[in-house]
């Protein structure tokens, strides 16, 4: 008997449990390296070559723990000189910040933020009549 108890808490426990979840994804683009070349003979050194590699990739992320209440994500590329990207996070005030933004070097950086409240009740609330 003592077994089909623990055996049924068990089950209840795991059905009854949060879970956190946490996700990432990285792309990242390794294309031909170009040889950059910096100056001449100058102070005595010798001609020096860099190996440039086009700037491109695309990463995002995710975090939702009900336990911490830490719910965030994000989201960006680059392609060249243009990065663009998205993110968004639950603030302790109960607001949830999302910002959109990008930049590359004509335009330099530009960010959309906005705010919204989210009612939030507490799972241990109870309201008496």
């Amino acid at each position: 008997m003592f077994a089909k108890v623990m055996l049924f808490v068990v089950l209840v426990g795991a059905v009854a449990a949060e879970y956190a979840y946490s996700s990432q994804y990285i792309d990242k683009y390794d294309g031909h390296h170009e040889p950059v070349h910096h100056g001449g003979y100058e102070h005595g050194h010798d001609e020096h070559f860099d190996y440039y590699t086009y700037p491109k990739y695309e990463f995002e992320y995710e975090v939702k723990d009900p336990h911490t209440h830490d719910y965030k994500v994000q989201h960006e590329s680059r392609d060249g000189d243009v990065v663009k990207g998205f993110y968004s996070l639950h603030e302790p005030d109960g607001t949830v910040r999302d910002v959109h933004y990008h930049g590359d070097k004509h335009s330099g950086f530009h960010a959309d933020v906005k705010h919204s409240i989210h009612h939030i009740i507490p799972e241990n609330h109870h309201y008496h009549y």
